[in-house]
């Protein structure tokens, strides 16, 4: 797996350092330090690299990618132009059915996305790739549920200070891979959400950048302007595709993908 490399000026260590204690207190803050805010994408992903190799348990790598922002209203209140990415970790992922503790988190925002399981790497194509070029290197679709989870005052913080947190990536989890996937459209494909039984809220392949596809796409322009790539094996998820709403502790979450099979998690 093609991974970004970290310049480690101080304040890139110190920003990561902050991010990190917060998460291990739970420690909520209005920004970052102004003396190591991020100034822009590079050194935000130059403090994700950090935090990230600070979250992962010794000797453990990365599974993936999430996509965040593949919205209007996100990037409007991100005040940023295009989705940013993370890190899918193998400590902060579960199959479906898993109980969490809810005292794990300080938000449970419940995003159902679509997820895609690489088959090979993924190299640049001239003029960026389409849903076609970016389809052949992509061997199954994974329904999912991403927990977003993040210790600022607002979510809507700014791109930078997201970014550098991992774009604030809380748990991922999963159902079974879909080998079978090329004659279904995902961008009109119907996702419903399901809290203890409830219809809580509905949506489609869509709402992510206009199709998932097109997000897989974006990403795998994305990453080697920053110095990685899409490699066999990864894991990508692609962003929301409802409404979110934040879960609580007792509650049973299904997020059901028309075709495709269901994902189910719970919060004790």
């Amino acid at each position: 797996m093609t991974t970004i490399q970290a310049v480690e000026p101080g304040h890139i260590r110190a920003a990561a350092d902050e991010l990190l204690s917060m998460r291990r207190q739970q420690r909520i803050q209005v920004d970052l330090d102004a003396r190591h805010r991020p100034t822009d994408l590079a050194e935000a992903y130059a403090v994700q690299v950090l935090v990230v190799d600070g979250l992962l348990p010794e000797g453990e790598l990365p599974i993936g990618y999430k996509v965040a922002c593949t919205s209007e209203i996100a990037q409007a209140a991100l005040r940023i132009d295009r989705p940013v990415f993370g890190r899918l970790l193998p400590n902060t992922t579960s199959r479906s059915e898993v109980v969490l503790r809810a005292d794990r988190f300080v938000h449970r925002v419940v995003e159902a996305e679509f997820a895609f399981r690489v088959g090979s790497d993924v190299t640049r194509r001239p003029g960026g790739h389409t849903h076609d070029s970016i389809a052949e290197h992509i061997d199954a679709v994974i329904p999912a549920i991403e927990i977003v989870d993040h210790r600022f005052e607002s979510w809507a913080i700014g791109a930078l200070p997201v970014a550098a947190d991992n774009a604030i990536h809380g748990w991922w989890v999963h159902g079974e891979p879909i080998e079978e996937w090329c004659d279904i459209d995902l961008g009109r494909t119907d996702v419903v959400v399901t809290r203890n039984g409830e219809t809580i809220t509905t949506g489609t392949g869509a709402a992510a950048l206009g199709h998932p596809l097109t997000v897989m796409a974006w990403l795998a322009d994305e990453l080697p302007k920053f110095g990685a790539a899409l490699s066999a094996g990864d894991v990508v998820t692609t962003g929301v595709t409802t409404d979110v709403f934040e879960a609580e502790a007792g509650d049973r979450l299904r997020a059901e993908f028309a075709g495709l099979g269901a994902v189910e998690l719970g919060f004790d």
